[in-house]
């Protein structure tokens, strides 16, 4: 009977979901540190500003390599990380040095990535289908609209953590269609705009 309930407790542990909530098993010391400075400035940004979510915002540390998950879901109030998934770079960030060193712009045609703060805007249908236009909010990012920056999904990005680096985008956040749409549920479910940070 010992050996029954062994077996049992063994296959039950060998099934147990990875615990997202669990800042320490998902980032380093001074990925989590850099993580943190960024939430701490979106909480004072959103206290001043009522337009935006006080519960949920989007970080993006782009100092993370494109095959390990760099996009966060936030929730403010509890201080956790509540999802977390794949997100492409700009071709145009690219410097020779695959993936280790990027480049950011605001440039329009650059295909870079820009760094700063976005507010997400409504959806619309594009190419890649639904997608969800960003508003740059500093000056590192103020032509996100001109450019057609937006948060878009592409069949392309892996759903899993990969141990190269994925496909670039024309400087787009690009995710895998299934993260996509457990970003959509969360952006479609708040009755304030959410803030994606991304940072380096």
């Amino acid at each position: 009977m010992k050996i029954f309930f062994m077996a049992l407790l063994f296959s039950l542990t060998s099934f147990t979901t990875y615990n997202v909530t669990d800042k320490k098993e998902i980032l380093t010391e001074v990925e989590f540190a850099r993580l943190t400075n960024h939430v701490s400035e979106i909480k004072s940004f959103t206290s001043a500003n009522r337009a935006y979510s006080k519960k949920i915002a989007f970080l993006v540390d782009m100092k993370i390599k494109s095959g390990k998950n760099r996009f966060f879901v936030y929730d403010l109030e509890n201080d956790q990380i509540i999802d977390q998934g794949l997100v492409a770079h700009g071709s145009g960030s690219e410097t020779g040095i695959k993936g280790d060193i990027l480049q950011f712009s605001n440039t329009p045609n650059s295909n870079c990535s820009s760094l700063g703060r976005y507010s997400i805007e409504k959806s619309y249908s594009g190419v890649f289908g639904k997608a969800f236009r960003l508003n740059g909010l500093d000056e590192t990012n103020s032509n996100a609209l001109k450019r057609a920056i937006v948060l878009h999904r592409y069949k392309e990005v892996p759903d899993e953590e990969k141990e190269y680096y994925i496909i670039n985008s024309h400087g787009c956040p690009m995710v895998s269609e299934v993260f996509f749409k457990r970003l959509e549920k969360v952006i479609e479910s708040s009755n304030s705009k959410i803030m994606l940070y991304m940072y380096y």
